[in-house]
């Protein structure tokens, strides 16, 4: 597989306090399967879908306490020491150093100026995702965000994106890409009317399905609760969810779409 341009979201990982929940409720939900754990990485499980590395869960470490849930996004970096001098020096704060994680590539944890938690990944054998934009793999992110301009300026500055703006009156909406017409990213304001002062600034994952809306009563049976949708738009059906941890992510029928694609300027 070629390298990823940098920048590229390509990885995602998510701690949960109960990780065999978490693996019957994405299960069934995505229809994930799981390999075996590794206890020399913390207990780190990858998930699968069609037998290709899709994901993965992880418990908290030793002396972490019972941190929140929530799916962290990965963006692919050619030196992930460079990248973390980069986000540095463009406002943002790593949590977690730069370090090499066995043969399988480096990482580091990191927080936009906003506070909007990422990760980057220099790979080695493990080179991200395996299949996306298929059910049940990853399909789409969002920065979900307070301050715009901040995490748009810090975005462009430490991974060389171009933004374009969605023409629409109702959201103030950008996606980024790396110089080409495929987007790689999208980022969303949040308003008072919709996002409590309570909800952080965070990443939002869109995992592919091949029907949203009995995606969404999988995931009410299971203990999940539907946040937003099912929506129609020109790029897909899709619904916000949070799974039983506290930790959100989206659906997206990709297949099934509605009304014309917006203008981005």
């Amino acid at each position: 597989m070629a390298a990823r341009p940098e920048g590229t979201p390509v990885w995602t990982d998510a701690m949960f306090t109960d990780v065999e929940g978490a693996k019957k409720f994405y299960g069934e939900v995505l229809g994930w399967t799981f390999g075996e754990s590794s206890s020399e990485f913390g207990n780190y499980t990858q998930a699968y879908r069609n037998g290709k590395a899709v994901a993965a869960v992880v418990p908290p470490m030793p002396g972490q306490g019972d941190p929140k849930s929530a799916w962290c996004l990965y963006f692919s970096s050619p030196d992930v020491a460079a990248t973390a001098e980069k986000i540095k020096n463009s406002g943002g704060a790593l949590l977690m150093d730069p370090m090499q994680v066995s043969d399988f590539g480096s990482m580091c944890l990191a927080q936009d100026p906003t506070g909007v938690l990422f990760g980057v990944w220099q790979p080695g054998v493990h080179e991200g995702f395996e299949l996306e934009g298929e059910p049940g793999s990853f399909a789409w992110a969002e920065v979900f965000t307070r301050e715009p301009a901040t995490s748009d300026a810090f975005l462009t500055s430490v991974f060389g994106y171009n933004a374009k703006t969605m023409q629409d009156d109702h959201v103030d909406y950008k996606v980024f890409d790396l110089g080409g017409e495929q987007p790689v990213l999208g980022r969303m304001t949040m308003t008072p009317e919709d996002f409590p002062e309570e909800i952080p600034p965070y990443v939002q994952i869109y995992f592919a399905v091949d029907n949203c809306d009995q995606a969404v009563e999988k995931a009410e049976k299971l203990g999940g609760r539907k946040v937003f949708g099912p929506m129609d738009s020109p790029f897909g059906r899709f619904a916000a969810i949070l799974d039983p941890q506290g930790a959100a992510f989206a659906v997206i029928d990709l297949s099934t779409t509605e009304g014309e694609m917006p203008e981005m300027i």
